[in-house]
């Protein structure tokens, strides 16, 4: 049986608002979540601002998002499990682009493409059924009382 996270509808509303809202250019932020030994759930977000010299074809987070989140979960917040992105225009399968960025780590990659607006969950791993990079992980979406907001900001 293959990997299976759950993310809240209200969090993943949040990440579709978000890429709506780049006007043709990729947005992008982190997906913080827990697990004993693999994400299974994603519990928040933390919108990043995109760095990249072209946002319109790449994404780059801003490296201020990265310490704040890391220094929340030092102290108790939740942990970086993956990190999200659009494609506008496009559809939600990564890229050789994303593959060039992805490490081989098992870390979550979510990305939302459109209008009209979809999203597909995906794992970096070395040799990786799509891009090489990429295996594709069954998103549970489900409606908890979670407003998508990140604890440890």
């Amino acid at each position: 049986m293959g990997v299976k996270v759950s993310i809240s509808r209200a969090t993943l509303d949040r990440i579709v608002t978000q890429a709506a809202q780049a006007a043709g250019e990729e947005c992008c932020g982190l997906l913080c979540g827990r697990s004993p030994s693999l994400p299974n759930q994603i519990d928040s977000i933390l919108p990043a601002a995109n760095i990249a010299a072209d946002r319109k074809r790449r994404f780059e987070i801003d490296p201020a998002v990265l310490v704040r989140a890391h220094r929340a979960a030092r102290t108790g917040g939740s942990p970086i499990v993956g990190c999200y992105h659009s494609h506008p225009g496009g559809d939600p399968t990564p890229s050789a682009e994303d593959a060039a960025q992805a490490a081989a780590n098992g870390s979550l990659w979510l990305i939302c493409a459109g209008p009209p607006w979809s999203a597909a969950l995906w794992r970096a791993v070395p040799n990786g059924s799509v891009q090489g990079r990429f295996d594709p992980v069954t998103m549970i979406v489900d409606s908890p009382n979670d407003n998508g907001d990140n604890p440890g900001q």
